[in-house]
């Protein structure tokens, strides 16, 4: 049965993006050379990308560019060659190469990726969709890249979550560049 996890890089104050959905303090520091060896390897892993629109449209707007392909080829040529399904009830058409685009219920469609045979998914940003899936107990392990920067407000990836969830620690690692990754699982 395939296996559902989310992987995302969040503020040391919890955030997913800053204000207006601002992205850019998740860049600096990218370039440690074991950070990015890091990255490397986890997109080699291969599996199926769920994403929402907001997150959908961003990546489709930079890793099919000659920029991703220059600056990071093996993760641009995994996220474009990898099947990708986006949620959205508001796109009319998904045009980024191997993408399903899924209008249907969230939590009804993502139970029956689950039951059926195929590779695992992984949901990168996309806090909307975390939020959503997390209390239904749908996502399987979280994957969180701590970056050292304090943002003071923006969006998490539970935003709106109506209960605790409760999770165990399963992996640790630290880089040169003061990043951390941390690996969780839903407790029972």
């Amino acid at each position: 049965m395939p296996r559902l996890s989310v992987f995302n890089s969040v503020s040391l104050d919890g955030y997913l993006a800053g204000a207006n959905g601002d992205l850019r303090w998740a860049h600096p520091g990218s370039d440690d050379p074991e950070f990015q060896a890091f990255i490397a390897e986890n997109a080699k892993g291969g599996g199926r990308l769920l994403f929402g629109r907001i997150t959908y449209e961003l990546m489709a707007s930079y890793w099919p560019t000659p920029g991703a392909l220059e600056s990071n080829p093996v993760v641009a040529e995994r996220m474009n060659s990898l099947p990708k399904i986006v949620f959205s009830r508001t796109l009319d058409k998904a045009s980024w190469s191997n993408t399903m685009l899924v209008k249907g219920d969230l939590a009804s469609e993502v139970r029956r990726l689950k039951k059926a045979p195929g590779e695992d998914m992984v949901i990168f940003g996309s806090g909307s969709i975390v939020s959503q899936l997390a209390p239904l107990r749908l996502i399987d392990e979280y994957q969180v890249v701590m970056v050292p920067v304090v943002l003071g407000k923006g969006k998490t990836m539970f935003d709106g979550i109506p209960k605790t969830l409760s999770l165990k620690l399963t992996n640790t690692r630290r880089f040169g560049n003061g990043r951390v990754f941390l690996c969780y699982e839903p407790t029972a």
